[in-house]
């Protein structure tokens, strides 16, 4: 049974302190602040959204992934402070082997550790095996990314190994990258619950 997908629908994940919606070309609007003042938000990744043309690509080339059908980019919301957090998206989306990747998440300054985070993953990963029908949600981060790492392992992704020198970094060099997952038994019995009681 293949994932139960559809790459036109519009999925709004919502509760009481995080929105996440479609990404648009109009969000460049929301995101650049964050282009502009916060540049080293992505210091270890592959794609950077550095600069006004930066951040134009960056929302261009998730967009286009979006229509292609292999990722889906969602723009993040805090009701707590009414202001837009950052991005996040499903990608490496594989219908057939029922997987998706979950990553290129990224939040400005002060909405790291807010708590914004959690809530978000739990709405994505909720949406990943309880409407997609996902088998294996996988994350994958720089393996000195120490920071990233903690927040997976904190929501109950396992890790499950180093990819060595996986991918160029926008900065030049290239990355070893850990990968984790969470499974959809581990998800019903007991990741779901652990994260809900952290919310």
């Amino acid at each position: 049974m293949p994932l139960n997908y559809n790459p036109n629908a519009d999925y709004i994940l919502e509760d009481d302190r995080v929105l996440l919606r479609p990404l648009k070309e109009t969000d460049l609007e929301f995101l650049l602040p964050f282009a502009l003042n916060e540049p080293d938000t992505w210091k270890y990744s592959h794609m950077s959204a550095k600069g006004e043309d930066g951040m134009r690509n960056y929302i261009a080339d998730a967009i286009a992934n979006r229509v292609k059908g292999v990722e889906y980019p969602f723009i993040v919301f805090d009701k707590q402070t009414g202001e837009y957090a950052g991005s996040t998206r499903f990608y490496d989306i594989l219908p057939a082997y029922q997987t998706v990747q979950l990553g290129y998440t990224w939040y400005g300054e002060k909405f790291r550790g807010s708590g914004v985070n959690k809530h978000c993953k739990f709405l994505l990963l909720q949406l990943a095996f309880e409407t997609l029908n996902a088998a294996r949600v996988e994350f994958r981060a720089d393996a000195r990314n120490e920071r990233s790492i903690a927040a997976m392992k904190s929501i109950g992704c396992t890790p499950e190994g180093i990819l060595r020198s996986s991918m160029p970094l926008c900065g030049g060099g290239r990355r070893d990258s850990i990968v984790l997952s969470i499974l959809k038994d581990e998800w019903e019995n007991g990741v779901k619950e652990n994260l809900k009681n952290k919310l």
